[in-house]
């Protein structure tokens, strides 16, 4: 086994891994060679003896000029793009640029000086394109034909700064919204978990209260077969999205029923609406309910123009779709565990599959539909939210990543790599580190590939949406990989080229008219919250947590919070704000055996902290002696809107004065995460309906929408 010597390191810090890290006490950490060496496996670099790291050393110096171009280059609009060219000492070439829109413009060489080496027994020689500063934003071709032999490279033009839309601009503007975990916010129409019908219906009651966006949990696609994976945060798919979430009376095709047929989909409404007295959603039998509905539905005729626009959504989504699709029909004969499929069918690309999705047309037919139908409901809500007042509508949420075993994984191939998962190091919080059991995009393939599978799934994302949240966005700079068979804290970190991954992300947002925001808490290097900033990423406050953590850890006054952000009391890895101010969270941690320390301790000192803020709202005016919890998470939010944050963020639950836990970090069956109806003060379930009748619900909306 080497040891973690000066070339081992070299090479590591070639392909991005790190060797080395700060922690969060500020301590440095030296990463094992056992780790270093696994990553490096995971990215297809073998570096087991010295022999290895000098042959492998020697291919990362070589590899640009065994190529004609770059796999691909992604450069900001007004700048000059770096492109090298290859070729043959002596040789001569042709090149030129293919606009997005067509229009081509021949190239020639930035100038005469070109550099040469000796390469495979050949001499190269390197000169650069000149391509001016003048380039457009999109997604371009550069071509390079020497002889009969043509080369071809993406370029990517991207905005130098995502400019905030026309209603956030001016000094001072300041919008809020509605934040919501669709599943858990039911109305007594829902199929026994919150659907697309119900978001629309919550947008339009929060556009007459003065919002302007609606942020959801990530609707991502779960499994097609039971159990369907509860945590919104590990889907199958990150480009395509949950049937769960369909209103099943809405499809059109429904009015094409016969009396008998419609008749069955009423039993089988009544049958999910049933789920709606639980403690607890049911997933698994809500989708089984659906799925019979829709199927039925799937069989009907479609007139010609619903048939055109069908059409046109499966050529639009291309091989990406047929690929999902295909995965979700073999779940229906293997199950969704792909590694254990025969081994003609774990290659999405070999001969076995094409066969199987001949056979079974039909059914991939069937799951392509179910897409082009939530495409469809999406962007109607979309519409709908706008049309009532909203300037910004939807705002869709990003997962970080999705299962080891779903459909991105088995279809994305080498795209993700294999052998290493993502995680966190450890923090305050989780002393041993978090893995979250998802395999991380692979930067060098991602480059061979010009990006296009992260940029189809950041499309698909803003398709129908007025934002974009994304998860963990300290990701689109480095991710934490951990070696299968290691624990979360023997991992490393993977640098990613996020001058293209953040470059790429803020062009699709520019075409979609959206906003973007980054949820940088955590362990984030300093200089990155910086480089967000300046391009235009929002970033994410939560109140409890913004603190003079540079000097002596006490309380912001308001105006010292950044402007770029989305504010908030409260998130889905906290209680609902009622039920942080009365310590749930302590107690469940305390009943779950994750406390460090003894309860009374931990209790103690977080009163203390509450108490902390609510006696600077005391100071301020927000908040008179005495008052009770409602008054309290009014005027938290209150606070918020003293704040220069663009946006201000309120929770559904807050808006019902729920006080169960949604999600409990460090559990999985332990607790009933991502399971956890909408409910009021007392515990019971909370309609929507309900809801909106609520003075509560509306003073808190009144809150926010008049300020501080």
């Amino acid at each position: 086994m080497p040891q973690l010597t000066p070339r081992l390191t070299e090479l590591a810090d070639a392909h991005g891994v790190a060797t080395e890290f700060w922690d969060w006490q500020g301590r440095r950490v030296e990463v094992s060679v056992e780790t270093v060496l696994a990553v490096l496996t995971a990215l297809g670099v073998e570096a087991e003896g010295e022999g290895d790291v000098e042959r492998a050393l020697a291919a990362v110096d070589e590899r640009p000029w065994t190529r004609v171009l770059p796999p691909v280059v992604v450069t900001v609009e007004g700048t000059r793009p770096e492109v090298p060219v290859h070729m043959t000492e002596g040789g001569s070439f042709e090149a030129r640029v293919v606009l997005e829109d067509g229009t081509v413009t021949e190239l020639g060489a930035l100038d005469d000086e070109r550099e040469s080496r000796e390469v495979g027994g050949r001499t190269v020689a390197r000169v650069h394109l000149d391509l001016g500063t003048d380039l457009p934003l999109g997604w371009h071709t550069v071509e390079v034909r020497e002889g009969d032999a043509v080369r071809r490279m993406p370029l990517v033009v991207t905005p130098p700064v995502l400019a905030l839309p026309e209603s956030l601009a001016g000094p001072g503007a300041q919008s809020w919204g509605l934040m919501t975990q669709l599943y858990a916010m039911r109305s007594t129409e829902s199929w026994g978990i919150g659907d697309l019908a119900d978001l629309g219906d919550a947008g339009a009651w929060a556009a007459g209260m003065g919002a302007d966006f609606v942020l959801v949990n990530p609707l991502h696609a779960a499994e097609p077969v039971p159990p369907l994976e509860p945590s919104p945060y590990l889907p199958t798919s990150r480009r395509f999205v949950n049937p769960l979430y369909i209103r099943v009376e809405d499809v059109p095709e429904v009015g094409y029923l016969s009396a008998a047929e419609r008749q069955l989909v009423e039993w089988h409404s009544d049958d999910a609406k049933r789920y709606l007295s639980l403690d607890f959603i049911e997933r698994d039998a809500v989708w089984m309910a659906k799925e019979a509905a829709l199927r039925m539905i799937f069989r009907q005729r479609r007139s010609l123009r619903r048939s055109r626009a069908f059409n046109a959504f499966v050529e639009r989504e291309g091989q990406g779709l047929v690929d999902y699709a295909t995965w979700c029909a073999l779940c229906q004969f293997h199950g969704t565990w792909w590694r254990q499929w025969p081994a003609g069918l774990q290659d999405p690309r070999g001969a076995a599959v094409e066969a199987f999705r001949e056979k079974h047309a039909d059914e991939v037919e069937f799951h392509c539909w179910l897409q082009w139908i939530l495409d469809d409901q999406l962007a109607k809500v979309q519409r709908d939210l706008i049309d009532t007042g909203m300037s910004i509508g939807l705002i869709s949420d990003l997962a970080v990543g999705v299962h080891p075993d779903g459909a991105d994984a088995w279809g994305l191939g080498d795209a993700l790599a294999r052998g290493v998962t993502v995680g966190a190091p450890a923090d305050q919080y989780n002393q041993l580190g978090q893995d979250w059991s998802q395999p991380p995009w692979r930067p060098d393939q991602l480059a061979d590939l010009g990006y296009t599978p992260y940029r189809d799934m950041v499309r698909a994302a803003l398709r129908d949406s007025g934002g974009l949240r994304v998860d963990h966005v300290i990701g689109l700079f480095r991710l934490w990989w951990i070696p299968q068979g290691r624990k979360p804290f023997e991992g490393t970190y993977v640098r990613y080229d996020h001058e293209a991954m953040v470059g790429i992300l803020l062009l699709e947002a520019h075409r979609a008219g959206a906003v973007v925001i980054g949820e940088d808490l955590g362990t984030v290097e300093p200089w990155v919250r910086d480089y967000l900033r300046e391009r235009g990423v929002m970033g994410t406050s939560i109140l409890w947590f913004e603190r003079d953590w540079e000097g002596d850890g006490g309380l912001l006054d308001p105006e010292e919070w950044r402007e770029l952000c989305l504010a908030t009391v409260t998130t889905h890895d906290l209680p609902p704000t009622a039920g942080y101010l009365e310590g749930v969270h302590v107690e469940l941690r305390h009943r779950l055996g994750l406390l460090e320390r003894g309860l009374e301790e931990e209790k103690s000192e977080d009163e203390q902290s509450r108490e902390e803020v609510l006696a600077d709202l005391r100071q301020r005016g927000l908040l008179r002696p005495g008052a009770g919890v409602p008054d309290q998470v009014e005027a938290l939010h209150a606070f918020l809107t003293r704040t220069p944050a663009k946006l201000v963020g309120v929770s559904v639950s807050d808006l019902a004065g729920d006080k169960r836990v949604i999600n409990q970090p460090g559990t999985d069956e332990e607790y009933p995460n991502w399971r956890v109806p909408l409910a009021g003060p007392d515990g019971s379930a909370v309609m929507l309906e309900e809801l909106f009748t609520w003075r509560s619900a509306r003073r808190l909306a009144r809150t926010v929408t008049e300020g501080g």
